[in-house]
């Protein structure tokens, strides 16, 4: 039997415990919302089950998977004392973050893929020129001199 950490290594079951999370499912609907085949929906949810991080109510004739809290529950007791390591570190950005000037909307960055654009009622930026060094000419026009 696997561990809830084996378990919840695989993004799909992590994926089925947050829809979950919200309220039982069936597995069409966790099949449409996962875009998996009803096969593959039906093997997570199968470890899942198996590992007791979801039970299965049958309803006439379907079948409802719902969220089992209590081996997350485990979990957390069990990371509970690393949080610190986390929290500390998050404080130090904050912190850090707190210290930078805020940024406003014409320094945008690289990332942005707006950057550079014009936006509405701005003029288009000047045409680029030929690069130092280099005539543009048509070929054309030193045959015809």
């Amino acid at each position: 039997m696997a561990t809830p950490f084996e378990v919840l290594a695989e993004p799909v079951r992590r994926h089925i415990l947050d829809l979950l999370r919200e309220r039982p499912r069936s597995v069409g609907e966790l099949t449409e919302q996962l875009g998996l085949t009803q096969p593959g929906t039906s093997k997570h949810l199968r470890v899942l089950r198996d590992a007791g991080l979801v039970r299965v109510r049958p309803e006439a004739q379907r079948r409802w998977y719902e969220l089992c809290p209590e081996p997350l529950a485990e979990l957390d007791a069990w990371l509970a004392p690393y949080r610190w390591m986390w929290s500390g570190r998050l404080d130090v950005l904050e912190r850090h973050l707190n210290t930078m000037p805020p940024r406003s909307d014409s320094s945008a960055g690289p990332e942005d893929p707006t950057a550079g654009e014009p936006t509405a009622g701005e003029p288009p930026p000047p045409a680029r020129s030929a690069p130092v060094g280099r005539r543009r000419t048509d070929p054309r026009s030193e045959e015809l001199s």
